[in-house]
């Protein structure tokens, strides 16, 4: 679905009348929600990972064109590191992952009696046998200090709500 959405606004992203800008916002608003849709139930392997950023990076090239080499004297593609560079929002997995996330927590806050946490169809779970809380475990894990937020989201939430609690007991 991703590249039959790319090749359906690939003359806008090649057009030289359109902004870098106006087009990074098609990516961001166009292509990404069709290639992220479901991603919050997703368990990645490796290789899928690779294909999902190879993918967002065949876009993104074709969004920031070549780039004049000074010492060779020649056009060349961008580098992946000059290519994050210059498109300042998380990587496409890094981008999953936050939402595996929020969508862990949704889940979480849920009550037991709802579907959430008996989804099976035939014996068989519908992620195809992958241990998705197991992945969801690893990502909080893996989380660089820079995702910071995503650990301290349950227990702020919490303060928060206990905050709560103890304001509505005090107006009584």
């Amino acid at each position: 679905m991703g590249n039959a959405c790319y090749y359906s606004v690939e003359k806008l992203l090649l057009s030289s009348l359109l902004s870098k800008n106006l087009k990074v916002r098609i990516y961001k608003t166009v292509i990404l929600p069709v290639v992220l849709y479901g991603c919050e139930t997703w368990t990645l392997t490796l290789k899928e990972e690779q294909r999902l950023r190879v993918f967002a990076n065949k876009v993104l090239r074709k969004i920031f064109g070549a780039k004049w080499d000074e010492v060779t004297g020649e056009w060349r593609t961008l580098h992946n590191a000059e290519l994050h560079a210059l498109y300042s929002s998380p990587d496409i997995i890094r981008n999953i992952k936050s939402r595996r996330l929020r969508w862990a927590g949704h889940v979480a806050r849920m009550g037991e009696s709802r579907n959430a946490y008996s989804w099976e169809a035939g014996g068989k779970n519908l992620w195809g046998g992958r241990d998705v809380d197991g992945r969801i475990t690893e990502d909080i894990s893996n989380t660089s200090p820079d995702d910071i937020e995503f650990r301290r989201a349950p227990r702020v939430f919490h303060e928060q709500e206990n905050q709560f609690i103890e304001l509505d007991d005090n107006l009584k």
